[in-house]
């Protein structure tokens, strides 16, 4: 039997001895390339922190000693060694384990971490309260994968070195990486301490050599010793974190269990914070995620397991590649646009860019709120900043966006990737409350197309408007086909338009063809239906409101949540011009999805053209006082 099938809790790790160790590494890693090359996932990180996960479970006590990954996508391996082996099977997947840690899978789960660089902040206020309630007990908070450039994290040091009794050991794990190598002077200083020797060696040379002098040797050593704080700031990287009062532990190896044990051992034994520096490689032990210059298989779909290669190939351009090339056209006609990205250039698409204009393109580490409050500066300096980002991730930005960029009447574009349901990567990476979130934005315009011509188009737009905000969304799915108007009236786009249209069914982006399905639908029913694309969602165009007006239902159709999206502020514009039509919002509810296909959330939700069309035409038989249709003709 493997050793890996005999590990039920991390109690069970204790009793193997270094070469039994050593062999359920290997097997880890066996087991996630063959595991998750069938499922898709975070391969990479995960790699990377096998002996790391391992000694952190033999010398620290889980759950009494809360283990906190920043980002959670490290997680695999911890869930491996407390006892969820057989839920990779459907790992991402509807009913299965999450790729993020899960309070409802385990107890050894304290918190749903998926978003970077906030483990720290969490970690020392849990090791407060466990120290003012008198418990004794440690907390772990493992952070890497670039969320030390995130300015959260910094935060959080700052208050846990004003606190010397903490029982706190912050795990640096230090793979040079997020998506892609980690840039700016965090990631400088730590590349600094993973090279950087000097400091002892030169110490140990003064000591040799000055204290052999005869007779002033000694009082010289010892004036040299008494400003060993500049020595340590000129040779040793490291001063940062003794400087703001952390112990400070390292570099170690991080594939080296004697070491790491070692390490931790005393770092749980200090009385105190303690950084535990741990030096690892990304993909370790999969030669071809080692060999990935792009992001060594962060994140894979289903792959072979030998090779590497994507088993799932589709010559459908995706909307990130269609931004890509556009941006690339938009760079060559402007040369006041530039691009900022999160850490993510190569996922947003900007890596197009980048290349051809490397002086153009920034990337500020995981710090959504940096990117956007410094391309408000860049705005006022007279360029045109063009942000991208998962829509999940504005969320962090939002403060920056109201009074940075919107309260100054800025032109900056942020471009929101994977917006609305994602699915797979669970509650925490749906994009679905930007709408909602960006309709409080004074001024701001937001676009959602609903294909490639009209991405461009928005685009184009976006970058010509330079004394407010504006916004362009698109989802995580294929590109559809080219979906042409019929006519264009106010600025709407009117895609079906049958005789005497009683209901108007208003669809937003990915959601276009959706509404038209369901235009389709209720056509059949016998119900006349204009289905129209108002371009720019927000804010409400003045003349989709006097379009609506002239119907006898409004349905509106949106990736995004109910409460506050653009349904919602259709149906009150109307009452703030007094137009009595009812408005039926079909979007999200305003709730945390489980992990699952989007097609099956979508299902879930009552989100499909039939589930739709038999909603409204209830709805309509009610308005008319006419007789429903029966459940066959409802099924068609």
């Amino acid at each position: 039997m493997a050793l890996l099938d005999s590990i039920t809790a991390p109690s069970d790790l204790r009793a193997l001895s270094k070469p039994q160790l050593e062999q359920l590494a290997d097997e880890i890693r066996e087991f996630l390339v063959r595991s998750v090359s069938r499922t898709g996932g975070h391969l990479g990180p995960n790699l990377g922190v096998v002996e790391l996960t391992m000694a952190i479970h033999r010398i620290f006590d889980s759950p009494t000693d809360p283990i906190i990954f920043d980002t959670g996508h490290q997680s695999y391996v911890h869930k491996l060694l407390t006892g969820r082996r057989a839920g990779f099977e459907k790992l991402r997947q509807q009913g299965g384990l999450s790729g993020y840690p899960s309070r409802e899978e385990s107890e050894h789960d304290w918190v749903e971490n998926s978003h970077a660089s906030t483990s720290l902040s969490w970690a020392e206020g849990m090791a407060k309260a466990f120290q003012l309630r008198g418990v004794d007990r440690h907390v772990v908070a493992v952070i890497g994968d670039g969320a030390l450039t995130g300015g959260m994290a910094w935060e959080a040091l700052n208050n846990i070195a004003a606190e010397p009794d903490l029982p706190l050991v912050i795990i640096v794990n230090d793979n040079g990486r997020s998506y892609t190598p980690t840039i700016g002077g965090v990631a400088n200083h730590l590349s600094a301490l993973r090279t950087s020797r000097t400091y002892e060696q030169t110490l140990g040379i003064i000591k040799r050599g000055v204290s052999k002098a005869p007779l002033v040797g000694k009082p010289t050593y010892d004036m040299l010793h008494g400003i060993k704080t500049g020595i340590k700031d000129i040779l040793a990287p490291q001063s940062m974190f003794s400087d703001l009062g952390l112990k400070y532990v390292g570099p170690i190896d991080g594939h080296d269990l004697a070491s790491l044990e070692l390490a931790l051992h005393r770092a749980r034994d200090f009385g105190g914070p303690v950084i535990v520096h741990c030096i690892t490689q990304k993909g370790k032990g999969f030669r071809a995620a080692e060999e990935n210059e792009e992001d060594q298989f962060h994140s894979v779909g289903k792959i072979d397991a030998v090779t590497g290669v994507p088993l799932a190939t589709s010559v459908q351009a995706t909307w990130t590649q269609a931004f890509a090339e556009e941006m690339v056209r938009i760079g060559a006609d402007r040369d006041d646009v530039v691009a900022i990205t999160a850490a993510m250039l190569h996922p947003t698409g900007l890596a197009r860019f980048a290349a051809a204009y490397p002086d153009r393109t920034f990337d500020v580490g995981i710090a959504e709120q940096h990117a956007v409050a410094s391309a408000a500066g860049m705005a006022s300096a007279g360029l045109h900043p063009v942000i991208a980002l998962y829509a999940t991730f504005l969320n962090r930005a939002f403060d920056q966006l109201l009074m940075d960029v919107a309260l100054h009447k800025l032109g900056v574009t942020i471009v929101l990737d994977r917006s609305g349901i994602t699915g797979s990567d669970g509650a925490s990476h749906n994009g679905m409350w930007d709408i909602s979130l960006l309709g409080l934005v004074p001024g701001l315009r937001l676009a959602a197309p609903r294909d490639q011509e009209r991405l461009v188009q928005a685009l184009r737009a976006a970058i010509d408007v330079d004394d407010a905000p504006t916004v362009v969304r698109y989802s995580k799915e294929r590109l559809p086909d080219p979906i042409p108007a019929v006519a264009t009236k106010d600025g709407i786009d009117i895609l079906l338009a049958s005789r005497d249209p009683e209901v108007l069914v208003v669809g937003h982006g990915q959601f276009v063809g959706l509404a038209l399905e369901v235009g389709h639908r209720l056509i059949e029913q016998g119900i006349g239906v204009r289905v129209v694309d108002p371009l720019w969602s927000l804010p409400i165009n003045p003349g989709l409101v006097s379009l609506a007006g002239q119907h006898r239902l409004v349905v509106t159709v949106e990736d995004n949540v109910v409460v506050g999206g653009a349904g919602d502020q259709l149906a009150q514009a109307l009452r703030a011009v007094d137009v009595q039509v009812p408005v039926m919002d079909f979007g999200i509810p305003d709730d945390f999805l489980p992990h699952a296909s989007r097609n099956e959330l979508l299902d879930s939700l009552g989100l499909s053209a039939q589930q739709i069309s038999r909603t409204v035409i209830e709805k309509h038989a009610k308005l008319t006082g006419s007789t429903s249709s029966s459940e066959q003709e409802l099924h068609a």
